[in-house]
């Protein structure tokens, strides 16, 4: 329970040392660049076969049915409102908030953290808040990105692998989905970026002595991170369905 509160006011710290100047804009930016430039590749690569096996198998299960026509609808939407936001932050959460934890871990062992606050620096301002803003807007970047690479790879499936029809994948997709499925998509990622940035600082902060303490910071701090991720999604999907109507309803 102490590491639960002790998680929730760091981010209540970040989010209120947003604000606060001077911000550390040189440092977003590098740690922007370094989440992304070890992460879209790794989305990407995910996503084609993620988008591939949500086709196929919707693509059965609606032949089975005989509701093959809605195929692209719900692919779609599977892959915009959660595969993509899911695969984009576990990608983030194990490439770059590992190593933001590493990287932290290894200034606190070094007492490089208790330093910076002896000459009156902020660690949360100075290293955290650039860190989580760096992940947030990774995540929503990625996002798009996972989702189109996701939904161009379960089309092809689709009209390559099973003979369905292009123009009733995508005439089914049009006629249902909304632009609320993606801005819940991209809600998705905000939060979930949040969580992963939020994580792997609060673990590298609280890094155990030597580097063994280092490696199981970096280890709790993805499974954290994964077991909150689907948590939330479970909660934002649900409110999502209960607030928002399909289209059509």
């Amino acid at each position: 329970m102490t590491a639960t509160g002790d998680l929730f006011a760091l981010g209540l710290d970040t989010a209120r040392m947003t604000f606060k100047r001077p911000f550390a804009g040189r440092e977003l930016l590098e740690q922007f660049w370094f989440v992304v430039s070890v992460s879209w590749v790794p989305a990407m690569l995910v996503a084609i076969p993620f988008g591939a096996v949500i086709a196929l198998q919707l693509g059965t299960l609606t032949r089975q049915v005989g509701a093959e026509s809605f195929t692209g609808a719900a692919s779609v939407l599977a892959v915009v409102q959660q595969a993509a936001p899911i695969v984009t932050t576990l990608v983030i959460a194990g490439a770059g908030g590992a190593a933001i934890c590493a990287e932290i871990g290894a200034r606190t062992i070094r007492d490089e953290i208790d330093a910076m606050r002896v000459i009156g620096i902020s660690p949360v301002q100075r290293l955290v808040v650039p860190r989580v803003l760096a992940c947030v807007a990774a995540a929503v970047l990625l996002n798009g990105l996972v989702s189109v690479v996701g939904v161009l790879g379960g089309y092809v499936f689709n009209v390559l692998v099973q003979g369905g029809t292009p123009g009733a994948y995508l005439a089914s997709f049009t006629a249902l989905a909304q632009i609320q499925d993606l801005v819940v998509g991209e809600i998705k990622a905000v939060i979930f970026g949040l969580i992963a940035g939020v994580v792997a600082c609060y673990r590298g902060l609280n890094t155990a002595p030597g580097p063994k303490g280092v490696g199981e910071a970096v280890m709790q701090s993805v499974v954290i991170t994964f077991l909150m991720l689907f948590f939330v999604n479970f909660v934002v999907t649900t409110l999502y369905l209960q607030l928002v109507p399909g289209k059509g309803a």
